[in-house]
């Protein structure tokens, strides 16, 4: 959510709130020194880049209201999720302009289009506001909370609810147009869960907070679902034209370049694969806790930008040179236990 000011460094910051926010356990390579380490890996195949970045990921929050000065239809503003804007970003902020409320939590990021603000929120909501006045136009009530960011495309807005279905409803009136149901939507869970007691007890991740974001290309939608697929869709009726099953809890939202499509899974691979047919192009192993499961796998949505797909992974560090760098930096690579 960065305009162009902000520079290559800053727009790849966008995941690292969640990092350091909602991780009080571990502590990662570069995250105590304030210079983030992301993986960064070939466009075409999963040959591994390091890159550490300097600039702080709070310039989120400063430069997230430059957006508003244009159509912005899906999750950071387009399929490859670059966060850059092309219009010009507000000079100074002049106080609350309105505000809307809903009746639970939003976690939805919302989509602008036509003058029309589109979000999802916990009350079960899907929320069409007039983006001058904030005005309520439409609701949309699904079955449960909204978790997911929508995306709008030729009058259809798109997006998932924790009720197990995904759906797509008119953007200027709000009915619907199709739903489809997954095998069931769920939180990632494991048995001794950042240290939990009983250790034996199965229960489900309290920062696995948001579901996948859906982004559309070429006649098809494409989202994640905690049933553990990569679903496309075709955006007009809703029939699936192919499916690809990992390993666990999908919440990543996929980005797409070049008939290609990035997505991280919670089985702690991250794939690319062919958006026409679903086809695995290539994975890539990030590492694994098998005693308390501290937020292992890959719940960032990637970005793509100049033949190289960034994304971050919550992992207990596994690679030599990523621990020695690491110590060199002063910083711990297990969990802190104090």
């Amino acid at each position: 959510m960065i305009g162009e000011a902000g520079g290559e460094v800053a727009r790849i910051a966008v995941a690292i709130p969640f990092v350091t926010r909602f991780n009080p356990f571990i502590k990662l390579p570069g995250l105590c020194s304030r210079k983030p380490l992301f993986l960064a890996f070939n466009h075409e195949d999963s040959t591994l880049q390091a890159r550490r970045f300097t600039r702080p990921s709070f310039l989120i929050l400063v430069f997230a209201t430059c957006a508003l000065a244009q159509d912005t239809p899906m999750f950071r503003n387009g399929l490859t999720h670059s966060g850059v804007y092309s219009a010009a970003g507000v000079p100074k902020l002049k106080g609350i302009k309105w505000t809307f409320k809903t009746h639970g939590e939003v976690v939805s990021s919302p989509a602008v289009v036509g003058g029309v603000v589109y979000v999802g929120s916990n009350d079960g909501n899907l929320y069409a506001i007039d983006q001058q006045t904030g005005a309520e136009k439409w609701k949309f009530a699904a079955e449960a909370r909204i978790d997911s960011s929508p995306a709008i495309d030729h009058g259809v807005v798109y997006f998932n609810s924790y009720d197990g279905n995904f759906y797509a409803v008119d953007a200027g009136t709000g009915k619907l147009h199709w739903k489809f149901a997954n095998a069931g939507e769920r939180r990632y869970a494991a048995t001794h869960l950042h240290g939990s007691v009983p250790a034996g007890e199965t229960m489900p991740d309290p920062f696995d907070v948001y579901e996948s974001s859906p982004a559309v290309w070429n006649g098809a939608v494409y989202f994640g679902s905690g049933d553990g697929n990569v679903y496309a869709l075709d955006a007009g009726s809703g029939a699936v034209k192919w499916k690809f099953k990992t390993g666990d809890v999908v919440h990543a939202s996929p980005a797409l370049a070049d008939g290609k499509l990035y997505i991280g899974s919670w089985d702690s691979y991250f794939y690319a694969l062919d958006a026409g047919s679903g086809k695995e192009l290539w994975r890539f192993k990030t590492g694994e806790d098998p005693d308390i499961h501290n937020q292992v796998g890959i719940q960032s949505s990637a970005t793509v930008a100049n033949g190289v797909v960034y994304f971050v992974a919550v992992i207990r560090i596994s690679m030599p040179w990523m621990r020695r760098r690491a110590r060199s930096a002063g910083c711990s690579t297990t969990r802190d236990r104090g």
